[in-house]
């Protein structure tokens, strides 16, 4: 059974209506198509997603025309578990086709994707097995590659919000496998292949081994959004428009990123976030929940400068400075003066700042306008209230 050419606006609305109000019919809170690389090895294994158009609590209409598609040809879609995912053919795009009629001639630019996507199969001879639809039916920890992979596209995206996801488990999902360019390959293949490869001449050049591929292999950035070196952004990363990655000793790893124009020469790893006009110098670390915060993740705020290999294993507030080759970490002992206290709680008043003279890094945490400094005298780490302002060079954001 075939879906009959939709006629009219008004005809493409009323069958929408009636497909969600069908019994059972459960609304996805992510949906998308993506063009798989499978494993040369076996061809079960999904080691890349790559999605053309990412739904994320949107275009509900386009997700409940996709299920009576693939209803029609043939492919029972399970409404029960938290995630779907299923090979899709021809029959189904001939279906959608259908279904989409009133907008195949509007569908341009940005406007109507999902529409856009399925001309593009439409036009191609035999999509086989390539081609997987993904759904989402709660936010639950993904189950299969392709579900990894449409919650990294939803954070690069921004249509996601940083730690906003759940993504446990996906490094347990993902294969680890080596990057040719945008292809990944299995390593067991290449090793089962290495001496007829290297003896032909055609054993690859490999990039990198890792279960993420790059950031810039799936995302277009902002216009002035800059990153040097490729390798140096993952996939699941979050740019705000603006930033800048330096080469170097610069990362950003996934589900980690930025909340506006920032400078970033140094490492934002997983969970960690940093907010806008702030500068994380040459080689300086934020901790992820992994690598010594016990699973508290960081937040860098606004116009913070974190210096040339600095370390934060706290949460920063805005306005604030950790002087070059200073590590803040949540046991680390701050010594306070009695006249900087009372400037630092003059610009928190809303903190509740004991009354002493050494702190814990962990009882300063997410505190506005402090300056982390070492006495050079005794090494001692001190704290006082910041007086420089943090500014970027917008010519370069």
């Amino acid at each position: 059974m075939a879906i009959e050419t939709v006629v009219s606006k008004e005809a493409f609305k009323a069958l929408v209506e009636d497909l969600q109000n069908s019994h059972g019919y459960r609304e996805p809170i992510a949906y998308g198509i993506a063009r798989v690389d499978r494993g040369q090895k076996n061809a079960d294994r999904i080691l890349q997603a790559s999605y053309a158009v990412v739904n994320w609590k949107e275009n509900f209409g386009s997700a409940a025309l996709f299920i009576k598609a693939l209803k029609e040809a043939r492919c029972d879609v399970d409404y029960l578990g938290s995630e779907f995912a299923a090979t899709i053919n021809d029959e189904f795009v001939s279906n959608a086709m259908a279904a989409f009629a009133p907008f195949l001639s509007e569908a341009t630019g940005d406007a109507h994707r999902n529409v856009q996507v399925i001309k593009a199969l439409a036009g191609m001879k035999d999509i086989g097995k390539n081609f997987r639809i993904t759904f989402l039916f709660e936010d639950t920890a993904p189950q299969s590659a392709e579900a990894v992979y449409l919650k990294l596209y939803a954070i690069s995206l921004g249509k996601a919000p940083l730690r906003g996801i759940n993504l446990a488990g996906a490094f347990g999902i993902l294969r680890n496998v080596a990057w040719v360019g945008n292809i990944p390959y299995e390593l067991e293949y290449l090793r089962d292949n290495e001496i007829e490869m290297k003896l032909t001449g055609t054993f690859p050049v490999i990039d990198s081994v890792d279960k993420f591929p790059r950031y810039l292999q799936h995302i277009i950035p902002a216009d002035n959004t800059r990153i040097l070196e490729a390798s140096r952004v993952r996939m699941g990363a979050q740019l705000a428009a603006g930033t800048t990655v330096m080469p170097g000793a610069s990362y950003i790893n996934f589900n980690a990123g930025t909340l506006g124009a920032v400078m970033v020469e140094g490492r934002i790893s997983s969970s960690a976030i940093v907010g806008s006009g702030s500068d994380v110098g040459g080689g300086a670390s934020i901790l992820g929940v992994l690598s010594g915060t016990d699973g508290n993740p960081i937040s860098i705020g606004e116009n913070t400068l974190l210096g040339a290999n600095s370390v934060t294993g706290i949460p920063l507030g805005n306005g604030c400075i950790i002087d070059a080759g200073v590590a803040v970490l949540a046991g680390t002992k701050i010594k306070v003066t009695d006249q900087e206290l009372e400037k630092i709680r003059i610009a928190n008043p809303n903190a509740k700042i004991a009354e002493k003279s050494y702190f814990k890094g962990s009882e300063l945490q997410g505190l506005h306008g402090i300056h982390y400094r070492q006495d050079s005298t005794n090494g001692a780490i001190t704290a006082q209230r910041s007086m420089r302002e943090v500014k970027l060079n917008a010519d370069l954001h």
